[in-house]
């Protein structure tokens, strides 16, 4: 076999804080051959991040330390390089995309500034050139709806328009190793199929290699060729695609395999009744305004759906981003005005409730938010979020009972109740959402809606939260709306399924029905590109 593109060998990692020493990875040691796929893969905390960003020499030194090992890139050392040196390979040689692109994109620059500025700065194009080319690579990661915005700022785009301008600036260089840290957390799984065949064309064109980091097994069972498993800081099992899935070694790996979403939501009551019913619901927003404030132009983002919700059923509601599905839930919640149609809660015509009235509503119908770490207070303890429900539906209540009800609402979620004093930061991602659960059941809602509860968490934690959902609901006949972009989550959580597309629903049906029977193209698209009722594909 020839010299590898990349080796490393025998890596550590440390980092120094003023009191400790912690060992974030020890003895790491693979290769990737030039224009292989290889994969990192291990729950959050095993060291696949910092791996990576190790290569490019990323990390905060010198808190950050590599008491042993080396790390060479076509035969040149990378530990303790000159910043030279590294300037020289990173973004030319080596392109990187990071986890999370609202973070790593600057957010004082326009995205046109800063794809044009990596290709003047390694290629030295002129400015004309570098603008031609930064459309060129727009359009190449499907985002022609920007090329007449590059003026436009990274807050100004959604999450998956941001990731795919990563994508753009990471390729711009035509890189012989692409490092991609969770490259597609943030797409729709059509998005998704797109943006991994685009990687693989530019593979097989440019014989890039790649270096794939990511929680979703599924993603690197169908792009990767070999597998590397860490769990604490360590490689613990090692070998070809197949070997990995099909005969795991490692009991963590097995444990890994073992944690795809399966199952199915308890069977609903016979009796059950509807407590949700929505008729004709539509949200307009402007597009385009006259001079005097009226709307010339607008965007149907929910364009007369209607639908029912039995008490202890999960609809799930999926669809592309932009295809109105949290438009329309928040429509269903009244978190949204104005819109258009009947919504009846129990009974009761709630379209047109303000005040009071909508306040004592809220109590009933909860929310579970995709980011537990934006939706929690920093400034508030766990308790103390927990807490501010009771304190604004239930005024009379004691002290007491209060902090009663705050200990049944974490340990209903499998949490501690002496996490109640601690702060959202001090928690992993899957125990911030187990909170934001907490948070809507303490409450003792009817209905809640959760939207994308589960996208940014490891498959074993999405698993432990899934049971939850399922456990809880099974206990008190809760009714959920779930909206998600992962279609094997859905299939696991949901009685009956709509598929929505340009604010439409495009199909509805039993969940089994639409997964095993799907009649639209448009669903057929969805569930091909998830993987689902489809052969595995050629590696």
């Amino acid at each position: 076999m020839s010299m590898p593109l990349l080796k490393v060998d025998n890596l550590s990692i440390d980092f120094r804080s003023k009191d400790r020493l912690v060992s974030a990875a020890r003895n790491i040691s693979f290769n990737i051959q030039k224009g292989e796929s290889v994969a990192l893969i291990g729950e959050s905390g095993s060291g696949k991040s910092v791996t990576a960003l190790s290569i490019l020499q990323l990390l905060p030194y010198p808190s950050a330390s590599h008491p042993n090992g080396q790390i060479t890139y076509d035969g040149q050392e990378l530990v303790a390089a000159k910043e030279q040196t590294l300037n020289q390979i990173r973004g030319r040689r080596i392109g990187m995309i990071f986890q999370e692109p609202m973070t790593a994109l600057n957010p004082l620059h326009t995205i046109g500034k800063q794809i044009g500025e990596t290709l003047r700065l390694h290629q030295g194009m002129s400015k004309d050139a570098a603008l031609k080319e930064t459309r060129e690579l727009l359009k190449l990661v499907q985002l022609d709806i920007l090329q007449d915005r590059l003026d436009a700022y990274p807050h100004e785009l959604s999450g998956g328009q941001r990731q795919r301008v990563m994508i753009a600036m990471a390729l711009a260089n035509k890189p012989d190793l692409l490092i991609a840290d969770e490259p597609t957390t943030a797409l729709d799984v059509t998005v998704q199929a797109e943006i991994l065949a685009l990687l693989k064309r530019l593979q097989q064109e440019l014989g890039m290699a790649l270096l794939l980091i990511s929680h979703d097994l599924n993603l690197v069972k169908h792009h990767c060729t070999r597998v590397c498993v860490m769990k604490d800081g360590v490689i613990v099992e090692h070998g070809s695609v197949t070997s990995i899935f099909d005969t795991p070694e490692h009991p963590y790996t097995q444990k890994l395999m073992a944690a795809l979403p399966s199952g199915q939501p308890a069977a609903m009551a016979q009796d059950a009744k509807t407590i949700l019913k929505a008729d004709n619901v539509a949200v307009h927003f402007p597009k385009t305004k006259s001079f005097f404030g009226q709307a010339k132009q607008v965007v149907r983002a929910v364009d007369n759906i209607s639908l029912e919700l039995r008490e202890g059923e999960t609809l799930g509601i999926v669809g592309e981003s932009g295809s109105g599905k949290s438009t329309l839930a928040f429509a269903l919640l009244k978190l949204i005005n104005p819109s258009a149609g009947t919504i009846t809660f129990e009974g009761q015509n709630i379209h047109d409730l303000n005040g009071k009235a909508l306040k004592a509503l809220r109590a009933d119908i909860q929310i579970v938010f995709q980011d537990p770490f934006g939706a929690l207070s920093p400034r508030m303890s766990v308790g103390d979020i927990l807490a501010e429900g009771l304190l604004v539906h239930h005024k009379g209540m004691e002290k007491s009972d209060r902090d009663t009800r705050v200990k049944q609402a974490l340990e209903e979620v499998e949490l501690s109740p002496s996490m109640a004093d601690r702060y959202p930061h001090e928690f992993s991602g899957g125990q911030r959402q187990r909170i934001a659960i907490a948070r809507a059941l303490i409450l003792k809602p009817k209905l809640i809606a959760l939207d994308e509860p589960t996208s940014a968490l490891d498959m074993s934690v999405q698993i432990g939260v899934l049971d939850l959902l399922r456990r809880i609901q099974k206990e008190r006949r809760l009714s959920y709306l779930f909206i998600s972009h992962d279609l094997r989550v859905v299939k696991a959580m949901s009685h009956n399924i709509i598929v929505m597309k340009d604010g439409k629903v495009v199909e509805r049906g039993s969940a089994e029905d639409v997964f095993e029977r799907p009649q639209e193209a448009y669903t057929k698209r969805l569930l091909a590109a998830s993987f689902l009722n489809t052969e595995k594909t050629d590696r």
